[in-house]
């Protein structure tokens, strides 16, 4: 419900209660016509006892007038009492929403500004103001966008690789963030091609002019590039990360790369290439073989497909394959990750605490850090976060955890 907005249907027509939006409405819509003698206010014991005596509605019943569109179940509420707290709820939306963001081809955001006003109702305007400045970049970038589309002509070829590529400042849209209001961006290398370096520079140029005295930071490593391949029997669309499309551009230059060459002129490391290079492989693009060195492999561009069908397989999944691909393609930081960054200034508290007193419980540990750590960065967190924190420790084998109680690992 948190992650996809229209029950996982890209054109809205999901299942009712699959999607957080459609919940948030219809819980708007019980409250608007309560009765304030249902089970709304019911105590908890006599809620699972009339739970206990539910029955599922007749097979020729309506489906939009049955039990399930009557009943009022607060979810946001059950979502709370499973992740813990409602900070810790709303961080977990923030880092969802700021992925799908990020990954966003459009700037097409009327869902996700409406469940954000539903949000605020229920979590209050000061929880979710991050959430709004996020979703306040993408309606400023639109507009900046258009204005610097507005003010600069396409840019003329002047070499043969712009003259082959074609490209103008209509190829790029921007998301351009606030970086303070977003949480933590996975950052990771990537050398792009000189053409496509000299579009980002003129429109950081021109951004810089409409804008003045702010400059653009680019982040290469994120956002959607939309790709047309042509072989010798066919053509091929993608939409791909900036890093799949920077690997398949470079068998423009030459039609066969070691791994160890191409992972140098990417400019990633070479564990990296391979995991991201076998989509181009799964899709019959690119070629592997073993090398002379069984640890640098060769990869070469498949010009004819041996079997004709299968390109028209290709053009049809392609669009949405890497959206299921591993957590290396996330582009924001998950929970935990954040979490452990912002603890770690604790760590040597924690580890100071045990050497002194040898033992501690998770309620002693966290009253400590409490009273102590008062000073820039005062200590938050909750008791959950701080569990989690130490269960990574425990797994890094800095501590050990004994019948309730932390040990330093010995």
């Amino acid at each position: 419900m948190l992650t996809d907005g229209t029950g996982g249907n890209s054109t809205g027509a999901g299942n009712s209660g699959d999607s957080l939006l459609e919940e948030l409405n219809r819980d708007v819509e019980n409250q608007e016509g309560a009765d304030y003698d249902d089970d709304a206010n019911l105590d908890d014991k006599q809620a699972w006892a009339n739970a206990e005596r539910w029955a599922p509605d007749p097979v020729e019943a309506d489906p939009s007038k049955g039990s399930r569109s009557r009943r009022k179940v607060d979810i946001l509420g059950m979502m709370v009492g499973i992740i813990g707290s409602k900070d810790q709820l709303v961080n977990e939306y923030r880092v969802m929403l700021a992925e799908k963001l990020l990954n966003k081809s459009d700037y097409d955001i009327d869902s996700e500004i409406r469940t954000l006003e539903l949000l605020k109702i229920h979590f209050g305007e000061g929880s979710m103001q991050k959430c709004e400045i996020m979703l306040n970049d993408l309606i400023d970038s639109k507009r900046t966008n258009t204005n610097i589309k507005a003010s600069l002509p396409p840019p003329s070829a002047t070499g043969p690789e712009q003259e082959a590529t074609c490209l103008s400042l209509d190829a790029l849209d921007s998301t351009i963030i606030s970086s303070n209001f977003w949480p933590t961006i996975q950052a990771e290398s990537l050398n792009i091609p000189t053409s496509i370096e000299q579009l980002l520079s003129d429109y950081a140029k021109a951004f810089h002019e409409i804008k003045a005295p702010r400059k653009l930071l680019w982040k290469k490593n994120l956002g959607m590039v939309k790709l047309e391949l042509q072989f010798e029997d066919r053509s091929m669309d993608f939409t791909v990360s900036p890093l799949h499309a920077v690997i398949i551009m470079q068998f423009q230059e030459q039609t066969s790369w070691t791994s160890k060459n191409l992972a140098a002129v990417v400019g990633v490391p070479i564990d990296t290439l391979n995991k991201r290079i076998h989509f181009w492989i799964s899709k019959g693009v690119l070629a592997e073989s073993v090398g002379p060195d069984s640890d640098d492999h060769i990869f070469t561009i498949v010009n004819e497909m041996a079997d004709p069908s299968r390109a028209g397989v290709n053009n049809e999944r392609c669009e949405g394959t890497l959206a299921m691909d591993d957590e290396c393609e996330r582009s924001v930081a998950s929970v935990e990750d954040q979490l452990r960054k912002e603890m770690t200034v604790y760590e040597k508290f924690i580890v100071g605490m045990l050497t002194n007193f040898g033992s501690m419980t998770l309620d002693r540990i966290h009253n400590t850090l409490k009273m102590f750590c008062v000073a820039e960065p005062s200590y938050d967190k909750s008791l959950q976060q701080l569990q989690s924190f130490l269960s990574g420790l425990i797994s890094e084998e800095k501590l050990e955890m004994r019948e309730g109680l932390y040990f330093l690992k010995k």
